[in-house]
Formats: C-alpha cells, sequence, structure tokens
C-alpha cells in the first residue's frame, strides 16, 4: 500500500519526511489478540489506567507529538501465546520517525540507532548474520519475539516523558502473564532498568522453565562495560541453544 502524502522517506541514512505519530486516543483494541486484550482493557478501567488515559487524551488532543503512533503494535503482532523470547527497552525513541511500537527496532528507510547497530553487530559476532537491509525487527516479532519497552509512549525530542504516568503497571503485568506460560520462553534483560524486571519475572515463574539472561545496554556508552558488556554476551547464541536442546525451532533472526 503506498505511503500517504507526508510520509516518504528519504533512503537508509536519511531521515523521515512528515513523521507519523499517535492521532488518537484511545486506540482501537478489538484486534488486540484475546491473551494480551484483557489485560489492557483491565488497566485502562483501573485507577492508574484511567489517569494515564486522561493525560493521554489532553497530549493528543492539544497538538502534542506523541510517539508511536501505535503504542500496542507489539501485541498486535505478538500474540501471548506465541511468545518464546522477551527483549525489554524502556521507552520509544523520540527522535522524528524513529519509533514504531517495537523496542529498539526502527522503520525501514530509518537511519540505525547507535543500540540496534550495537544489536545487530552482536548477531554478527555471534551467529555470523550478516547486517540486515534496515532498522525493522518486524520479522522477529512475527517469530514470538516480545518487543516490549517498559514505557509505550514518548513525547517529541523528550526522552522518558511519559515515564511516570503509569505504563509499568500495564507492562508489568504483561511480563508476568509471559512468565506464567507454560511452554519455556527467553528472557533478555540488557541494561539496568530492564534488569529491575528479574525478581518479578522468578516470582512468577516458580517452576523455572525459562530462561534469563542478563547484560549491559547495548548503547555505546555500556555496551563493553564490565562485568557484563553486552557485545560478547552471547545471548542470541545462548537463545539458539535453549532452543536446540529442546528440540525447538530457532528464530530466524
Amino acid at each position: 500500500m503506498p505511503k500517504p502524502p507526508g510520509q516518504l522517506t528519504l533512503g537508509l541514512e536519511g531521515e523521515p519526511m512528515g513523521s507519523p505519530c499517535l492521532q488518537n486516543w484511545p486506540p482501537e483494541l478489538h484486534t488486540l489478540d484475546e491473551g494480551w486484550k484483557p489485560l489492557v482493557t483491565g488497566f485502562l478501567a483501573s485507577p492508574v489506567g484511567a489517569a494515564l488515559s486522561a493525560r493521554m487524551s489532553e497530549a493528543v488532543s492539544s497538538g502534542k507529538t506523541v510517539y508511536p503512533p501505535d503504542p500496542f503494535r507489539a501485541l498486535r503482532l505478538t500474540s501471548l501465546q506465541q511468545v518464546r523470547v522477551v527483549i525489554l527497552g524502556q521507552d520509544p525513541y523520540h527522535g522524528p520517525g524513529q519509533a514504531e511500537g517495537l523496542a529498539f527496532s526502527v522503520a525501514p528507510g530509518v537511519r540505525l540507532p547507535p543500540s540496534l547497530r550495537n544489536i545487530f553487530k552482536e548477531l554478527q559476532q555471534s551467529l555470523g548474520v550478516p547486517a540486515p537491509a534496515n532498522g525493522s525487527l518486524t520479522h522477529w516479532a512475527c517469530q514470538g519475539v516480545l518487543l516490549l519497552n517498559t514505557c509505550l509512549t514518548v513525547e517529541e525530542g523528550q526522552a522518558a516523558t511519559h515515564a511516570r504516568w503509569g505504563w509499568e503497571a500495564l507492562t508489568d503485568a504483561l511480563i508476568c502473564a509471559v512468565a506464567k506460560c507454560e511452554h519455556p520462553v527467553v528472557f533478555m534483560l540488557w541494561g539496568a532498568h530492564a534488569q529491575t524486571k528479574k525478581p518479578l519475572i522468578d516470582a512468577t515463574d516458580v517452576l523455572r522453565r525459562h530462561l534469563v539472561l542478563q547484560a549491559n545496554h547495548p548503547s555505546p556508552l555500556s555496551a563493553l562495560r564490565l562485568p557484563l558488556p553486552f557485545l560478547g554476551c552471547g545471548h542470541f547464541k545462548q537463545a539458539d541453544q535453549f532452543w536446540s536442546a529442546r528440540h525447538e525451532k530457532k528464530v530466524q533472526w
């Protein structure tokens, strides 16, 4: 389908023109997977969710530029029963046209952020995966990789603007729902913020079905820092070995 006017891109190393942003609040929920829908609707009906909705409605109606265009895209692309890997981010990219609703991912045609470059570098070093043509991780999401930011929205040019709006009450519930799954899941926790979720996962995964991997954030500021450098962590290889030991299909990274 052709892009609407004003959403053209200038190529991989260019910046998008007329970047898409969130247009309406609340977003439609009927296309959400039945595993996620009760958690999202229950959250929005709660006092914390209602307060967040009021702030979101005010932000959108007042003309503020809020990213991504669809805060629930990760849940639309990856159903609860499909989840095989969880990669946690913090909040969406706040530059024009970067955020596409999946943690660390950017739309085709958008310059690769430094953290994503390091993720691809680690893939190349550990599994020999060639550098991709663009920075969209949609093909991961469609294979069961839940690319979840713990805060689902942000305002343009201002990192963490919605970090205290209540999103983590929802995303913590989503993480717990995955940890309750009977099928094994690999959790990749990169950086101190993501690692605060490990006790939540451990408390829920009482049978220890899942594999929880920790390393520094892939940002250039911490990717090589001891004691858990991201570059060289081998998480993608460990995930492949985890699936192979269970005779499960590997993710095509």
